[in-house]
């Protein structure tokens, strides 16, 4: 493990550490380079992919207060005072959040409080939260002791239309005898009492 015989090693000198610098040419200013060649058709620009990783969403503060809508594609973690709707692709409410408007998102997770509808996908109310309005959603979570006063509406994903019946044709019916079905006078039917 140790070896007793062996030098200490000492440090290089700043010179010694500094890494030998290869030649590298400056970099390429793309705007002024032409990459279209005569003869052969010039490659189709690819557009920048969307970013797929979801990061970490924006955070508004405990000890922060916005009166208006909040609208965009992010993620939002509320902790701070909303007083307006909120519109966002996925949205937390922390157990310091409160928000007082309508809120939106594709999923949506509640751990504070939210006076106002709520319309989502995905929707997850923890124990700590409060909630008053009404819910519309795919899918919802009431964990034990949430606080919850308003209507569920389930909204289903959109599917196929199912095929359409079979209808009879309406002078089938037309005379009752003529199709096997006995006609009753309700006068009589009375009188049976």
């Amino acid at each position: 493990m140790f070896n007793k015989t062996s030098k200490p090693v000492r440090p290089q000198s700043d010179a010694s550490r500094a890494p030998a610098k290869a030649n590298t040419p400056p970099p390429l200013d793309l705007s002024s380079v032409n990459m279209k060649t005569s003869g052969a058709p010039a490659p189709a620009p690819t557009p920048a992919a969307p970013s797929v990783a979801r990061g970490a969403p924006s955070l508004l503060a405990a000890h922060l207060r916005i009166e208006g809508n909040i609208n965009g594609t992010a993620d939002l973690q509320v902790d701070g005072n909303v007083r307006g709707n909120v519109k966002v692709a996925h949205l937390i409410v922390g157990e310091a959040g409160n928000v007082e408007g309508d809120v939106e998102a594709e999923t949506i997770e509640v751990r504070g409080r939210v006076v106002g509808a709520i319309t989502g996908k995905s929707i997850k109310l923890y124990s700590s939260a409060y909630v008053e309005g009404d819910i519309t959603h795919e899918t919802l979570s009431i964990d034990i002791g949430a606080f919850f006063q308003g209507r569920c509406l389930q909204s289903r994903p959109a599917q196929a239309a199912p095929a359409p019946v079979a209808q009879v044709a309406a002078n089938s019916y037309t005379s009752g005898e003529a199709s096997g079905m006995s006609s009753y006078d309700l006068s009589s039917l009375s009188d049976l009492k």
